[in-house]
């Protein structure tokens, strides 16, 4: 029994891991993912309504675009302290800590009106964004690396709440009044609060780590790995996020969609990234991630070169925004299938917080640059070749700089 045992333990963990995976992994991943789904839906509340915000405060796209884009800055540097405190107090303590929290700023939109208030209510809104750095850690910590790549997919699909966001918040306001929106989503994020306090459980065997969330911020910050997982996560999600909260202020400005519309076909691009989410993990799973990343940023930068000249909306737009969307959704997953096959167990939760960040930072920017490009030349062209410029480096960057990493990791 000893001769046996051993190997299993030291030559191939994978393979047996999912006879010993928790019965409770799924319920956990389920949870941990209808957590990510009603935060993030939170979080994007602000995208659909920037264009009408725009023209009732009579708003420069400029201006526009720091409303849209606050919270996706406040809620990835929060992932950052979150995920470290993840790391300290576990997945059930911060989910519904978190959500509870930032039913505050939800609430708060049902009585601010002016431009300021918007501005300071998006910043607390950005809690909603900072979950992401719950999640990841709790499920690394409920599946083998063998299935971590799929299951982290799994839950990256509740990126899927900025696609509900886009789906029903103009809707909602239209048909039962401004507040409606806020209401039922702050009343949903009550409701998980307590769902998940009370049927979430932390992964067995889970360890707090020494020290303090500082310390171990600028442990994980000192791991080279770190820093390229950073950077392409920052082009895969960041170029989705980006998307997700401008892409109503672009196909109204430039195909002059109405608002109802313009969030309708973000929300089409919204579900199509996260359906491909887990097809990226699936995909890292089974070939590794680097080869996956390759494909994804290559294909990112030819789509975003053919977007750049302005094509018609059907079919060549509607083709070139759909593809954009299953690529950076795939590499977004795959980038989570890498941190979860090279992350050290106990640092996951700070790892995720940190290239988590740069993924959220990754999608602060664009809607900026989009917004003051336009502002000064009247066009999204050079905004869109930048984006070309930026995923193919990412493609050259995982093909020479990756590759040692790959032997490691296979």
């Amino acid at each position: 029994m000893a001769r046996t045992g051993r190997p299993a333990t030291k030559k191939a963990a994978a393979p047996p891991a999912p006879a010993v995976t928790p019965p409770g992994a799924g319920r956990n991943l389920i949870l941990a993912t209808i957590g990510f789904t009603v935060n993030f839906w939170a979080w994007a509340l602000l995208g659909p309504l920037g264009p009408g915000v725009k023209e009732r405060l009579g708003l420069s796209f400029a201006a526009q675009s720091l409303l849209v884009a606050v919270p996706v800055v406040v809620g990835s540097l929060g992932r950052i302290p979150v995920g470290a405190l993840t790391d300290r107090y576990g997945a059930r303590v911060m989910f519904p800590l978190v959500s509870l929290a930032t039913i505050v700023p939800v609430l708060t939109l049902t009585v601010v009106s002016s431009y300021p208030a918007l501005i300071v209510t998006g910043f607390f809104l950005g809690l909603g964004g900072t979950t992401f750095a719950v999640g990841v850690p709790l499920v690394s910590g409920w599946y083998p690396p063998a299935r971590k790549g799929f299951a982290l997919g799994v839950f990256g699909i509740g990126t899927g709440g900025t696609a509900i966001a886009n789906f029903s918040t103009v809707k909602l306001a239209d048909a039962y009044g401004a507040d409606t929106p806020f209401l039922i989503v702050a009343a949903v994020l009550a409701v998980y609060a307590v769902l998940a306090f009370l049927l979430m459980r932390d992964a067995p065997g889970r360890q707090p780590p020494a020290g303090s969330a500082v310390s171990r911020v600028l442990a994980v910050s000192r791991l080279g790995v770190t820093w390229q997982l950073c950077f392409l996560y920052a082009v895969g999600f960041g170029g989705f996020v980006a998307f997700s909260v401008y892409l109503p202020a672009y196909l109204k400005t430039v195909y002059g969609l109405t608002a109802d519309d313009a969030a309708l076909r973000t929300a089409g691009f919204v579900v199509l990234a996260v359906i491909a989410r887990p097809t990226g993990g699936w995909l890292s799973d089974r070939f590794h991630p680097v080869p996956v990343l390759v494909w994804c940023f290559t294909g990112t930068a030819l789509f975003a070169v053919v977007q750049a000249f302005q094509p018609a909306l059907m079919p060549v737009a509607t083709i070139a925004f759909l593809g954009l969307a299953a690529l950076l959704g795939a590499a977004a997953g795959a980038v989570f299938a890498l941190v979860g096959k090279v992350a050290p167990a106990d640092k996951v939760g700070a790892v995720t917080g940190v290239v988590g960040a740069a993924g959220g930072l990754g999608g602060f920017v664009p809607p900026l640059v989009m917004g003051w490009v336009y502002g000064v030349e009247g066009s999204y062209a050079i905004g869109l070749m930048l984006l070309s410029d930026v995923a193919l480096a990412a493609a050259v960057y995982t093909a020479v700089k990756m590759s040692t990493l790959a032997r490691r990791t296979t």
